[in-house]
C-alpha cells in the first residue's frame, strides 16, 4: 500500500528556537527571553537572542527548503511577537512576519502548517499566573483569533499545541525547561486543565473564523512502550502500560493519556483520580464538552520509546552498549511502528508525524559538505517503519522532520544538531546536510524507493 499520492512530506522548527529578533520590531519578552539569563539554567548561559536569524533570513531558508524538495513547513507562532503583552495591543509589524513567511512559502508550492504554541509563554501572562489564571483559554483564544484572521486565508493546518507534556513536566515538575519551577500536584493539574480549556476554546476559535476550511490537530510527544514480543498478550500489555500513568511522579507529566484522552476522548484515562487522588482537579462536564472539540488528525511527535522508570519497569530495546542519539535518546525504529499503531488504536484520527529526528555530532568536513550518514540511516530506518504501519492500516497523512534547520535546543543550548540545514553560529552560514538530499529523492518516489 505504502504512503497515498497526497502524503505530506515536510520538517518543523519552532519560533523561539530559530526566529531571534528577540526584542527587535515590538515584539514582547516571553519566558524563555527572561529565565534563560539567569546563569546555569541553559548549556553555557546561551540563549535564542539570535539563534539561526531565521526572522531576517526566512526568505533565504524558504529558498533552501524548495531545493530540498519539502512539501510543507511546520513553523510555530511567537505569542509574544503578535500580542507583546500576551493580550491587548497587536503587534503589526511582528503579524506581518508570519504572514510574509506564508507568502513566501507558497510562492514556491510549500504548505504552510502552523502550531499556535510551541512553549514560548508571553511574560506578562506569567507574571499574571501564566497557565494557572483562570483567564488563560479566554488570553488563547483572543491569540488564536488574531492569527487565524491574518492567516487563514492562505493556511488550511492548524496545531494548537505542540507537547504538553514538556510544558509541564519540563518546566514544572522537573525544572528543566523555562520556567525552571518544581510545583506540587494540585498547582500543576490546574495548570493542565486550563491548557487543555485553551486548546478547546482555540479549536473552536480556528472552526469560527478560519476563511478556508481549516484542518486542526494536536501534537502531543509519543513515547511508546514496546511489546517483547508479537504476541497479541504482549502487544495488549505494551498499549496498556503506553497510556497508564505512571508510578514515578517525575514521569507522570509526560504520559500521552493525561493530555490526549481529555482532548480526544472527552474524559480523563480512568487512572486519573486514583493516582493523583486529592490533587486530582474537579472538573465539570461543561469543562469536559470544551475540551473534547473534534480534530482533524492526530499530530505524533515520536523520538524514542518510553524511558526507564516512566512505565515502572526496564524497557525491553535498552542494554549495554545500545545505540543512542547525541540526545542520550535510544535509536530503534520500532518506536514510530508502535507509536502509529498504538495512537490510532485509541484516538481513531488520521496520523501526521509532527515531529521525529536525530541528534548528531554534525561538522563541517574538509570539502566544504556537511555529511551526516548517521542521520541518513535513522531517517532510513524510522520511514521505513512508518510505512510499515501505514502498511498495517494506519491511516498516516505526513511525516514531518524535526528539524529544518541546526537551532537553538531549550536548556542545552546549541550544541545538539538535529537539522537538514547546518547553521554554522558565528556566521550563520547555512549548508545544505547530505540528508535533506537523500530526503529529497524520499519524497519524490514518495517513499517507494526506502
Amino acid at each position: 500500500m505504502g504512503f497515498s499520492n497526497d502524503f505530506i512530506w515536510g520538517a518543523a522548527s519552532a519560533s523561539y528556537q530559530v526566529e531571534g529578533a528577540s526584542k527587535e520590531h515590538g515584539k514582547g519578552l516571553n519566558i524563555w527571553d527572561v529565565t534563560s539569563t539567569v546563569p546555569g539554567r541553559v548549556a553555557y548561559d546561551e540563549n535564542g537572542d539570535v539563534s539561526t536569524d531565521h526572522y531576517h533570513r526566512f526568505r533565504e531558508d524558504v529558498k533552501l527548503f524548495k531545493e530540498m524538495g519539502l512539501k510543507a513547513y511546520r513553523f510555530s507562532i511567537a505569542w509574544a511577537r503578535v500580542l507583546p503583552e500576551g493580550t491587548g495591543e497587536v503587534n503589526e509589524e511582528g503579524l506581518q512576519f508570519y504572514s510574509d513567511l506564508v507568502d513566501a512559502l507558497l510562492e514556491e508550492g510549500i504548505e504552510p502548517i502552523i502550531t499556535l504554541f510551541h512553549w514560548d509563554l508571553p511574560y506578562s501572562i506569567y507574571l499574571k499566573g501564566g497557565y494557572g489564571n483562570p483567564d488563560f483559554p479566554s488570553w488563547f483564544a483572543y491569540f488564536t483569533k488574531i492569527v487565524v484572521d491574518r492567516l487563514s486565508d492562505r493556511v488550511k493546518y492548524w496545531i494548537t499545541i505542540n507537547e504538553p507534556q514538556c510544558i509541564f513536566g519540563n518546566g514544572y515538575i522537573n525544572g528543566t525547561h523555562a520556567p525552571f519551577l518544581q510545583v506540587d500536584d494540585r498547582t500543576v493539574l490546574i495548570m493542565v486543565h486550563n491548557l487543555l480549556k485553551a486548546h478547546g476554546r482555540a479549536v473552536q476559535t480556528i472552526r469560527a473564523f478560519a476563511k478556508t476550511k481549516p484542518l486542526i490537530g494536536i501534537a502531543p510527544m509519543g513515547p511508546v512502550v514496546l511489546p517483547e514480543n508479537d504476541s497479541p498478550e504482549a502487544i495488549a500489555e505494551a498499549e496498556y502500560k503506553t497510556f497508564a500513568l505512571p508510578e514515578d511522579r517525575r514521569w507522570r507529566l509526560y504520559n500521552i493519556a493525561l493530555f490526549s484522552d481529555p482532548m480526544i476522548l472527552g474524559r480523563y484515562p480512568d487512572d486519573y483520580e486514583s493516582v493523583y487522588g486529592d490533587a486530582a482537579v474537579n472538573y465539570t462536564q461543561e469543562d469536559m464538552e470544551l475540551i473534547n472539540q473534534p480534530l482533524d488528525f492526530y499530530g505524533d511527535n515520536v523520538y524514542f520509546t518510553a524511558p526507564a522508570g516512566m512505565n515502572g519497569s526496564y524497557p525491553v530495546d535498552r542494554f549495554q552498549g545500545a545505540s543512542h542519539s547525541d540526545m542520550d535518546w535510544r535509536i530503534n525504529e520500532d518506536s514510530i511502528y508502535w507509536s502509529a499503531r498504538f495512537m490510532y488504536d485509541r484516538y481513531r484520527l488520521p496520523l501526521m508525524i509532527t515531529e521525529n529526528g536525530v541528534a548528531v555530532p554534525d561538522c563541517e568536513f574538509m570539502d566544504g559538505k556537511v555529511h551526516d550518514p548517521l542521520r541518513i540511516d535513522y531517517m532510513h530506518r524510522y520511514i521505513k517503519r512508518l510505512r510499515d504501519a501505514a502498511d498495517d492500516g494506519v491511516p498516516v497523512i505526513g511525516y514531518l522532520y524535526w528539524s529544518a534547520m541546526d537551532n537553538y535546543e531549550w536548556a542545552l543550548g546549541y550544541d545538539k544538531r538535529f537539522g537538514l540545514i547546518y547553521v554554522n553560529y558565528q556566521t550563520l552560514q547555512r549548508t545544505i546536510k547530505d540528508s535533506a538530499y537523500w530526503y529529497r529523492q524520499v519524497i519524490e518516489s514518495n517513499g517507494e524507493n526506502l
